[in-house]
């Protein structure tokens, strides 16, 4: 599991419906087992058009705890300039009222996606499951908060209640410029960065932070996600080195 912890500010579904007949072998526990792996273990699945040729994601949001529109945008962009995915990538949105959890553990989010997620790998369509909460990590506290996790290796968690009190203090990024970075941030580690199911290509890895990059500007480093590059980032969203785009390319990506 890779989170985004930070001091101070900043900087990570499918879309099938599955109907089987009588006659069908295939269960549903069979179905949910392909988007129950370790993190990093579908990178190339979701990068190449090789096994599956679309990508849909299922965002699930506690009511009133929606991403914002340029946030959606943004992370679309992302994905469609990194991924090959000849038939398209869909990005669905539907709200459910809040589990009154939190703080959460992982266990739980696991839970929660457990009893909502509804769309899971079929054919040629990949899917990844993001619930946006209500509510912050268990483990969070005055100095680190928590704003995503990369869990599963289609599943993210965002805690968007935890990202809306950081960008109202004084000087922070907008709203939606944290949400973008967070959600291409925790997209990349199921994309396999750093070295977690896409190879590396160069040394490139950050040995005091495991799954980040030792580039300091770059998307995937952990001087970000402490908060010592936060502060500047103003309204910017970081993007990937070089390196780990090379990376994401050897393994079947743009």
């Amino acid at each position: 599991m890779h989170t985004i912890k930070l001091l101070s500010y900043l900087l990570i579904c499918s879309f099938i419906l599955v109907g089987c007949s009588e006659d069908d072998n295939v269960t549903l526990d069979t179905l949910q087992a392909n988007n129950k792996k370790p993190l990093g273990t579908s990178a190339n699945d979701l990068l190449s058009e090789i096994n599956f040729t679309s990508l849909s994601i299922e965002i699930v949001s506690v009511q009133g705890f929606e991403p914002t529109t340029t946030a959606i945008d943004g992370f679309k962009q992302f994905l469609q300039e990194r991924l090959f995915k000849p038939d398209g990538i869909t990005i669905t949105q539907r709200t459910i009222p809040s589990s009154e959890k939190t703080p959460f553990t992982i266990e739980e989010i696991t839970e929660i996606e457990n009893n909502n997620r509804t769309l899971f790998n079929q054919t040629d369509a990949v899917t990844v499951f993001i619930y946006f909460a209500d509510g912050s990590k268990e483990q969070d506290t005055e100095e680190k908060i928590t704003l995503g996790s990369a869990y599963l290796n289609t599943s993210i968690v965002i805690y968007e209640s935890t990202i809306r009190k950081l960008s109202s203090r004084p000087n922070a990024p907008l709203l939606s410029t944290i949400e973008t970075a967070t959600l291409n941030h925790e997209f990349s580690h199921l994309l396999g960065l750093v070295d977690i199911g896409s190879p590396k290509q160069t040394n490139h890895v950050d040995t005091d932070s495991q799954g980040h990059c030792n580039i300091a500007s770059c998307l995937m480093s952990a001087a970000i996600e402490f908060g010592n590059g936060a502060m500047g980032l103003g309204d910017d969203i970081p993007k990937l080195d070089v390196q780990c785009i090379a990376d994401l390319r050897a393994n079947g990506g743009k």
